[in-house]
């Protein structure tokens, strides 16, 4: 054995677990070490991305040799360990912690916005079923209060496992929370003359395990078993952060969009555990003042008739510019490329370049509000905003004549556009909502959000993420891949209708920027869609998706 292989040996500890022997690495928490036999050792306050509290108790185990349970959230695992998780001993001690929790719980689980996905629920049916032997009037604390724009706090449903406590303390790093009182008396407060109003306030709902904080957005819009959950991308700044869309059809409740939430889904190398609340709370998008038909001139008309008008002004003239956007995927940059500059040897293509200079911080968010700029340069589009903004010179005079104009808002972005917009000849449109350009565009064609088609983006760091279709388009809404395809057919031979993975290997096998050749090997980055009921938290086997 050489020093390298020593050195790894002596990283794993032996252990048993329930009679199930196992190795891990030095450091590995036994709640941790429980998840890898298939153990599910409850727990409220230990979260593997806050410090530990340990103040539940939920996660009580025997361990061999030492007389009393120890909390398994903060005890290391040693060689030699023999742990017990759920002999008798230890499932009585879960029971008497639940009835604690349950003394002052005013149990209004039918009115609970948590209900459905409320650990106290789920651990009670688990581990709890005792009637309770308290005669006394329960303690009663603040109701419905209001913490800040995003967060609603009902104290007494709170069981002080201080995990908003910590995020605020150590991830956010914002200090609005704390727990003030003492005994049954403690509550969670917002410091005096401040509000939860932090960048990443939503985190704090996703991460409470009870009712005590809940999404004044979401709050009261539909119960959490009518929802389908799917996994995504992130699209609102070049972070890429994955996530998971919450969706209904079945049952508009009070909401009338299709997509009803939006929540953070586990990847280290990314986002961790969290989103910010800009990201959060932009989805209404997805439903809200779309593009839903076809139009020329301002009236509807068919698809196919505005592509085959599209495709004879293209070969008619040379003088068309085409304007991509950082918002589009790599597969539709890539075909547009390869339709225009390649096939069409159109002489001006763009990448709309609005300017980068949002807010951004040191946590997730980035001034770049464009989820695919470096997927974009990866495939060549580096032109600078002056040389993008020349095009508005060459169109006032006479130079370019039309303009296919692909999702940007142009005549708000910039002025001079909006100068030269009306001399044209012609424009079309290729967008999923409507604004200022797609209202005065000659033709307009609607196109799908992220959360209606397969593509991949690749964030500021060069990590390149799959996301596949959650929800149908819209209206008569499609990818821009089909439109290219069709425009493709109608302009030259050889093109034909191409599903968003066959494009990707096809970009793939010829650029180098793109390592990895499907979207199966991307699947560790942002994980294939997985269309199913929205869990009822919580098992550690779960906690990558939903912590």
């Amino acid at each position: 054995m050489n020093m390298a292989e020593e050195t790894a040996v002596k990283k794993l500890v032996k252990l048993t677990v329930d009679g199930k022997p196992i190795e891990v690495p030095i450091g590995t928490r036994l709640i941790e070490a429980a998840r890898m036999t298939q153990e599910d050792v409850p727990y409220y306050c230990y979260h593997p991305g806050l410090s530990i509290a340990g103040n539940c108790r939920m996660c009580q185990v025997e361990i061999e040799g030492i007389p009393k349970l120890q909390i398994a959230c903060h005890m290391e695992a040693k060689d030699g360990m023999v742990v017990h998780t759920k002999n008798e001993k230890v499932l009585k001690t879960r029971q008497h912690m639940l009835e604690f929790l349950l003394v002052n719980h005013p149990v209004d689980c039918p009115v609970c916005d948590q209900a459905g996905e409320c650990w106290l629920q789920d651990y009670y049916m688990k581990h709890g079923l005792h009637d309770s032997r308290v005669n006394e009037d329960k303690v009663s604390k603040p109701k419905a209060v209001p913490i800040g724009p995003n967060v609603m706090l009902d104290n007494e449903r709170c069981i002080l496992c201080s995990r908003c406590v910590r995020f605020t303390d150590e991830i956010s790093k914002t200090r609005e929370l704390g727990i003030s009182n003492r005994g049954d008396h403690s509550e969670v407060q917002v410091f005096p003359g401040k509000q939860l109003n932090n960048p990443y306030s939503g985190n704090v709902v996703d991460i409470c395990p009870v009712g005590a904080l809940t999404d004044r957005d979401f709050r009261f819009k539909i119960r959490v078993w009518y929802l389908k959950s799917g996994d995504s991308v992130c699209g609102g700044c070049s972070r890429g952060c994955n996530i998971q869309v919450h969706t209904n059809l079945d049952r508009p409740q009070h909401g009338t969009g299709r997509v009803k939430r939006l929540k953070p889904r586990y990847n280290a190398e990314v986002n961790q555990w969290w989103m910010c609340d800009a990201g959060r709370y932009d989805y209404k998008y997805h439903d809200e003042n779309r593009v839903l038909a076809a139009r020329k001139t301002g009236a509807q008309a068919f698809e196919e008739t505005v592509l085959k008008e599209i495709a004879a002004k293209l070969k008619a003239s040379k003088k068309t510019a085409v304007i991509l956007s950082p918002q589009m995927t790599n597969e539709e940059l890539y075909l547009a490329r390869k339709l225009f500059r390649d096939e069409l040897k159109l002489q001006h293509l763009y990448l709309a370049s609005p300017k980068k200079d949002g807010f951004s911080d040191d946590i997730l968010i980035k001034a770049d509000k464009n989820p695919n700029r470096k997927g974009a340069e990866n495939l060549g589009f580096t032109e600078t905003p002056e040389k993008f903004e020349s095009l508005f010179g060459l169109s006032a005079k006479g130079e370019v004549d039309g303009w296919i104009i692909f999702g940007q808002d142009l005549l708000s972005l910039y002025p001079k556009a909006r100068e030269v917009f009306s001399k044209l000849n012609w424009s079309l449109f290729i967008g999923s909502n409507e604004n200022e350009t797609s209202k005065l565009a000659g033709f307009v064609l609607p196109s799908a959000t992220s959360v209606e088609k397969d593509g991949t983006w690749t964030n500021f760091d060069g990590r390149t993420q799959a996301f596949r279709k959650v929800l149908e388009p819209a209206g008569e809404a499609k990818s821009e891949i089909r439109f290219l395809t069709q425009l493709g057919a109608l302009v030259s031979s050889g093109w034909s209708a191409q599903t968003a993975e066959a494009v990707y290997q096809d970009l793939a096998a010829k650029e180098k920027s793109f390592p990895v050749r499907s979207y199966a090997d991307l699947s560790g980055t942002a994980s294939a869609i997985r269309v199913q009921a929205a869990p009822t938290v919580p098992s550690l086997q779960q906690y990558d998706n939903i912590l």
